[in-house]
């Protein structure tokens, strides 16, 4: 096995296939509102990457009925995994997001997981209680994905993220404390980022025990403050083989355990300005996965985080 895949991740934990159910919701961002800023992270679209969903208009419920009913026909999928999507999904009131939370898993059977996507400066205990409260009583397991994007302070604020590394680790530890999982958002080829803190990150994110990742690839939309740095020749973007080195690199230092949902990112042709040099998700991937094949590598081989690791002598 090259790398430990999400898909079957949940197939032994389930002994089923679970299908995800992409869900918008009509929300911001502390960096957009003039919390902590009001441009939003550079890379952002006007979507935060909602490409998959329905609109934020239509309610909950009908996204997903509509959703499941599409991948039942398609797959005869029965089990679900819904995903709330786009922007920072607990930067709401608590009594909102419980609305919310309790709207989607009351509209559809065979719900087994529910994912939250949001920031690492955005969770309180309010709404962490929500979803405890929530999984007991549905029976359900909650996933928390982080965006950290990067663990190099400096990348950060030049993306304007507008939090820190702590952050993101302090999010983790409580999150564990409830008995969720964890997925951690990590873009591989950002220019400002060198190999190792790419490899970095594999390194934190395996010694915090967290339960999955997704890797991006950095891609530029259109009408964004990272377009206008491209446009204006402010940033140089990595070449292909970067990236193989780089998802490759991450993917051996990071723990066998932890599963990989995606290999790299992408934003229809229609609203990109750059997006993995003109390569499909599925090019790129069977990339990755043919160098590590010749090289017969494969995830985990240089990991190695054990914090007796130079007591040996003594045992």
């Amino acid at each position: 096995m090259l790398y430990y895949k999400y898909s079957q991740a949940l197939k032994d934990k389930y002994n089923f296939k679970v299908y995800k159910l992409p869900v918008a919701l009509p929300l911001s961002c502390p960096v957009r509102d003039g919390t902590k800023g009001n441009l939003g992270c550079i890379f952002c679209g006007a979507d935060s990457a909602g490409y998959e969903t329905h609109s934020s208009d239509v309610d909950i419920s009908m996204q997903i009925k509509r959703n499941a009913e599409y991948i039942s026909k398609k797959y005869n999928a029965d089990k679900y995994e819904i995903y709330f999507q786009n922007f920072t999904n607990t930067y709401v009131s608590a009594s909102q997001f419980a609305d919310w939370v309790n709207e989607a898993l009351n509209s559809q059977d065979g719900i087994v997981v529910l994912s939250i996507s949001t920031r690492p400066d955005c969770l309180t205990e309010k709404h962490l209680d929500i979803l405890k409260e929530a999984s007991i009583r549905k029976n359900v397991d909650v996933c928390i994905e982080l965006g950290l994007q990067s663990v190099n302070n400096n990348t950060l604020k030049i993306l304007n993220r507008s939090h820190t590394l702590a952050h993101y680790i302090s999010a983790v530890q409580v999150i564990k404390k409830y008995g969720f999982s964890v997925c951690t958002h990590i873009i591989t080829t950002l220019p400002w980022d060198m190999y190792e803190d790419v490899m970095l990150a594999a390194d934190i994110i395996s010694a915090l025990d967290t339960d999955s990742v997704k890797l991006h690839t950095l891609y530029i939309e259109k009408n964004t403050l990272l377009s206008k740095m491209y446009e204006e020749g402010k940033i140089k973007l990595l070449g292909i083989g970067d990236y193989i080195e780089r998802t490759i690199g991450f993917l051996e230092r990071l723990s066998p355990l932890i599963s990989v949902q995606r290999l790299n990112a992408r934003v229809p042709e229609e609203l990109s300005v750059f997006c993995n040099w003109s390569k499909s998700h599925w090019v790129l991937t069977e990339m990755v996965e043919n160098e590590m094949q010749k090289r017969r590598t494969y995830q985990g081989r240089c990991c190695d985080y054990k914090y007796d690791s130079a007591m040996e002598r003594f045992k």
